[in-house]
């Protein structure tokens, strides 16, 4: 029997670099604490070993801050046995990683290097396929069918896209969809797991994407962690069980609304509580059709709450306006203004977003001056 913590993607020392800095600051230490929270993960489920299925580094140079930062915090964890297998991001030939890390890596860390069985325990063997390039564009994991392990459990670990199951941009890169989907039972696997997807998917019952333990990105994953694996015995249906471990949460907001809402209401109500907003990141995105004293109101609302976040953006260009006489009056009775909001209206009323755009700026500054 054996229990083990699968994880894969930590993207250690990722850049961010579409935030500002104090933001890709705390991005970067939230995936340096994901170490910290998978050794009380696997603590708490009494694993012990931590297999990382690549990809645990973001760049094939991470500085030697990084790389040492997360020697450290596993070295830390020195009740568990780490294991680190290159992915397409920190893949064999980023050298300079595997070089540093043979030289530097604590006792309680193993890199699985070669594609040749590896015995985590008397009674169980990992078989890993570590990525030889950024795409290999082989399937890494064939040599896994002949791999001798005696009467051992025989534990698969591998990053890529298996064949129809790949991200139609992965294909288009020629960097997914080579690793044949029956792979497990090809090999006569107890558990094969795999990094590479962002999001933690079962493939079948004993093989498993895990996810990465911290999210980065708004896509709509299931909660960010990593994967608790009992394997009782051979032929035994491996026992899987997830487990969260996200620290910040990248969350998308929708807002359909209608010209009867109040729409700074629906956005208050749509809202997470005050106490997790500062390690939120939110995108705000809203659509259907709302006046203009309502889409106001909600720019309003938005610029009153954005400081709460740790990040946040919002986008009304999908919003329609609605209006009336009243409105326009409200901008100005008469006059070149008056003439450039009613152009404004009637190209708002075509689908026109830029006038629309327009249109509430002009409206909301009409009302800052009154």
């Amino acid at each position: 029997m054996i229990r083990f913590l699968h994880t894969s993607d930590l993207h250690l020392g990722k850049p961010f670099g579409r935030f500002p800095e104090e933001v890709r600051h705390r991005l970067r230490q939230a995936r340096q604490d994901s170490i910290a929270r998978l050794a009380t993960a696997a603590r708490t489920g009494a694993a012990s070993h931590i297999l990382l299925a690549g990809d645990t580094f973001d760049a094939e140079t991470p500085s030697r801050t990084t790389l040492r930062h997360a020697m450290n915090a596993m070295a830390a964890a020195d009740d568990l046995t780490w294991v680190l297998m290159p992915g397409n991001h920190d893949h064999l030939r980023a050298s300079e990683i595997w070089d540093v890390l043979a030289r530097e890596h604590p006792a309680n860390v193993l890199l699985a290097l070669d594609p040749t069985p590896m015995p985590l325990t008397d009674g169980a063997t990992l078989l890993p396929a570590p990525c030889t390039a950024r795409a290999p564009g082989r399937d890494l994991t064939e040599w896994m069918d002949s791999a001798e392990t005696g009467g051992a459990l025989r534990i698969g670990l591998a990053h890529g896209s298996i064949r129809d199951f790949a991200a139609a941009e992965d294909l288009a890169e020629g960097g997914g969809g080579v690793i044949a989907p029956d792979r497990a039972a090809r090999a006569g696997l107890d558990y094969l797991g795999f990094g590479d997807w962002h999001g933690r998917i079962e493939v079948s019952p004993n093989t498993w994407y895990s996810g990465t333990p911290e999210p980065d990105s708004f896509k709509p994953h299931r909660p960010a962690g990593a994967l608790l694996v009992t394997l009782a015995g051979q032929g035994a249906r491996a026992e899987v069980q997830e487990i969260e471990t996200g620290q910040l949460s990248w969350q998308n907001l929708p807002l359909d609304l209608l010209d009867s809402d109040d729409a700074a209401a629906r956005l208050s109500d749509a809202l997470p509580p005050l106490s997790t907003r500062d390690r939120t990141l939110i995108d705000i995105r809203a659509t259907g059709r709302a006046c203009l004293a309502s889409q106001a109101a909600l720019m309003q609302a938005l610029a009153a709450v954005t400081p709460d976040f740790l990040w946040a953006d919002s986008d009304l260009s999908a919003l329609a306006v609605s209006h009336d006489v009243t409105d326009l009056s409200q901008i100005d009775d008469r006059g070149a203004v008056r003439d450039a909001a009613e152009s404004l209206a009637k190209a708002a009323d075509t689908g026109d977003a830029a006038a629309a755009l327009a249109l509430r700026r002009l409206y909301s500054y009409a009302l800052e001056l009154k």
